[in-house]
């Protein structure tokens, strides 16, 4: 077994799957959690969508425990969606309830993690949004929830937050991926990030926690003209 690994829950999506691929390439132990299977981690956890949100929590964790004696450096919560819509949109609650399981519980499953399987001096990194730093109107539901992300890292990177010795809890804030399925809607441009871009600042903050942004950080991924730059909110 690897010495150092890394838990990625939304390790199936498309940003999940290249951040597995990343990871093990660089030599470490790769967990999946998601509802399917990605052949390419280590370890897969299932979860199930039948199961509410303490359930799957719970459910989450003790499939974990299962594994003897696991630590890892870095638990990474890229599990979420969009939806969009105003306060007269006719799915207003209907999307504001799919952003809230999709981001929302998803980050603090996450989160509660940490304490029990996070190695000292690791990270916990969230994803945020970009957006979601200011007013959302024509996607209310998805900025509540993202902007619930970001106090959730504010705070669990907090002292008495709860993390392990030495840890950090971070959020990545995104403004727009460069994914199969936002391309599938949408035209990218210059301003689109890499998932590979992605991919590599996570490496690096994991590599070497000390360079990391200061605990609680919320961390911009600007790109301009093809490159990836950070910048702290």
């Amino acid at each position: 077994m690897a010495s150092k690994a890394v838990l990625i829950y939304g390790g199936k999506g498309a940003l999940g799957s290249t951040l597995v691929k990343f990871f093990k390439e660089k030599g470490f132990a790769t967990t999946s959690i998601d509802f399917f299977e990605n052949d390419t981690a280590d370890d897969n956890i299932l979860l199930k969508s039948d199961l509410g949100f303490e359930d799957q929590a719970n459910a989450v964790k003790q499939a974990l425990e299962g594994k003897s004696g696991l630590k890892v450096d870095a638990i990474v919560c890229v599990a979420g969606g969009w939806a969009g819509g105003s306060l007269k949109s006719k799915d207003f609650i209907k999307n504001a309830n799919l952003m809230m399981q999709q981001s929302v519980w998803s980050s603090y499953i996450a989160a509660s993690l940490a304490p029990h399987f996070l190695r000292e001096n690791g990270l916990l990194v969230l994803t945020g949004a970009q957006p979601a730093l200011s007013s959302t109107p024509g996607m209310i539901g998805y900025g509540v929830a993202k902007a619930a992300v970001h106090h959730l890292t504010k705070s669990a990177g907090a002292e008495k937050g709860g993390l392990p010795e030495g840890a950090k809890s971070l959020a990545i804030l995104p403004v727009t991926l460069d994914t199969p399925m936002n391309r599938k809607f949408m035209t990218p441009d210059g301003s689109w990030t890499p998932l590979d871009d992605v991919a590599s600042i996570l490496y690096n903050w994991t590599s070497s926690p000390e360079s990391s942004p200061p605990s609680g950080s919320l961390v911009q991924l600007i790109t301009k003209d093809g490159k990836t730059e950070t910048k702290i909110e």
